[in-house]
Formats: structure tokens, sequence, C-alpha cells
């Protein structure tokens, strides 16, 4: 998964992949502890700790399991986002099964 930024492409690290819910986090990001999660059309900014939505939609059904993966992989997420911060590899998480 990338994004176009001012015409150059910049990889947007995937960590999990689950039921077509892809979940994201980028290097740049500022303020809480977060990620997005996107299925289709469909996006959302949700916060680590707490797990909740910040922005954006998800189906109903999406949204519970993003927020189920999320409170099981609270720790792992939050080391994430300072391997992020400091512009290191982030690592797989375990999908949601």
């Amino acid at each position: 998964m990338a994004t176009a930024v001012v015409g150059t492409m910049v990889e947007v690290p995937t960590v999990s992949r689950f039921f077509g819910i892809v979940i994201t986090m980028y290097f740049d990001e500022h303020g809480i502890p977060h990620f997005h999660a996107e299925h289709g059309e469909h996006a959302a900014v949700i916060s680590i700790a707490p797990t909740e939505l910040l922005a954006g939609s998800l189906p109903k059904r999406d949204l519970r399991l993003v927020l189920a993966w999320a409170q099981l992989h609270e720790s792992e997420l939050l080391e994430n986002w300072e391997r992020a911060r400091r512009s290191e590899r982030l690592a797989w998480i375990e999908p949601l099964r």
C-alpha cells in the first residue's frame, strides 16, 4: 500500500490484515498514539490507549473487529508507534482470526 505525496510515492507500512481490513501506521504522524484501518472505501483513525474511534468511519462489524484486535495487541501497537516515531521498521502484528 502506498500514498502519493507531492508527486512521489511514500510507503505506508501495513502492520496487519484481517477480514479485508488493512491496518497501517505512518512514520510522520503526531499526537496521541493511533493507527489507521481501511476496508474498501471506508477509513478510520483509531487511538491505541484507550482504544477508540478518533476519526472517519467503518461499518459497525468492521469497527467491532478492529477495536477487539487493537485491545488484544495494545502493547505491540504501542511498540510500533514508538518505532515509527524513530523511523524504524515496524513489526507485523498477528491478524484477528
